[in-house]
């Protein structure tokens, strides 16, 4: 696989983490993220208009110290890369206005990036990563998909979730139990002294499937929060509901490797920051001899390194984006 050799400015403006990284071939030198979880966590999720404003606030200074960190300076840049779909509009469009006056004032390639594809190709980043084909679970607050990876810009979605995300099944779930936002870490933390085993919860579709589903997951905490009122206990209730979303998501990764003749299995997106996700679905690999395959947390969750890391290979091979790049709230992988 060809690489861009000359050093790649990236922007990920997506949703609510500002990011810059520079990055050259396969390598990250600088990835800066600017989180708005304080700003978001008082009203329990993300309020678009808001997360663009501070997207505007903090744009140019983390532009300017992933440079810094990276040691270079903006002459060096030979590319621009910017997340350009799906997400919010109004972010997505801060960063996609601030690589374009970029690329116009520096005289450099503009290049559009896939979100998903970022997070696709994030297992790049490690010393050894995982060889093509491969399978991929993304699992996010946004995404749950399973991927087969053919090879970089090939992919093939072989199961999907039908309604909600796990991310959103976390998020969700932890307002319900008073936990707070982000749901996912906030879950996390509440079941390391919590019984999974007090409170049965669905585990959405039944039967040989590789898609998933968590709308009635969300359903079954609020039902469960009704019926026991303050007597819940919210350690066990957020290991069930842990266990609930950790358990079908390894069950189906497993069921889609044997599908598809898979012999590596890559975890990406921000669930895949969740500890026992990583561990078990780990686990489960080595049992079955399979390899496995994760970035580093920092890799996991919104960031431009992972859109550096996609960009590397397009620029590579002479792909490019004119000034009218546009930015798209959905957009198929």
């Amino acid at each position: 696989m060809r690489l861009f050799e000359a050093p790649i400015l990236a922007i990920e403006t997506s949703c609510d983490e500002t990011s810059a990284a520079v990055v050259v071939g396969c390598h990250v030198l600088s990835n800066v993220v600017a989180s708005q979880i304080e700003m978001h966590r008082k009203w329990g999720g993300v309020v678009p208009e808001a997360a663009s404003r501070a997207h505007v606030e903090a744009i140019l200074p983390v532009i300017d110290e992933a440079l810094v960190l990276s040691g270079f300076s903006k002459s060096d840049l030979g590319a621009i890369a910017v997340t350009n779909r799906p997400g919010l509009v109004g972010a997505l469009s801060v960063g996609v206005t601030a690589a374009k006056a970029l690329s116009f004032g520096l005289r450099v390639p503009l290049l559009g990036v896939h979100h998903l594809e970022g997070h696709l190709l994030s297992t790049m980043v490690l010393d050894e990563p995982p060889r093509f084909p491969h399978t991929c679970l993304i699992v996010s607050g946004g995404h749950t998909e399973l991927v087969e990876v053919q090879a970089p810009g090939s992919y093939r979605i072989v199961g999907q979730t039908i309604d909600d995300a796990a991310g959103e099944a976390f998020d969700k779930g932890a307002r319900l139990l008073g936990l707070g936002y982000p749901g996912g870490l906030a879950i996390q933390s509440a079941s390391l002294t919590g019984n999974h085993s007090r409170y049965p919860l669905p585990r959405g579709l039944s039967g040989d499937t590789v898609d998933f589903s968590f709308s009635g997951l969300k359903t079954a905490v609020l039902r469960l929060t009704e019926k026991e009122g303050s007597a819940i206990s919210v350690p066990d209730a957020a290991a069930s509901l842990q266990e609930a979303i950790v358990s079908v998501l390894i069950e189906r990764a497993m069921r889609a490797m044997d599908r598809l003749g898979s012999s590596a299995l890559a975890l990406v997106g921000g669930v895949a920051a969740n500890h026992s996700l990583r561990m078990r679905l780990a686990e489960s690999c080595e049992r079955n001899g399979y390899g496995f395959f994760t970035p580093p947390i920092e890799m996991c969750t919104d960031n431009a390194g992972m859109i550096g890391l996609a960009a590397s290979y397009r620029l590579a091979e002479g792909q490019h984006n004119g000034l009218d790049l546009d930015v798209f709230a959905n957009a198929e992988l």
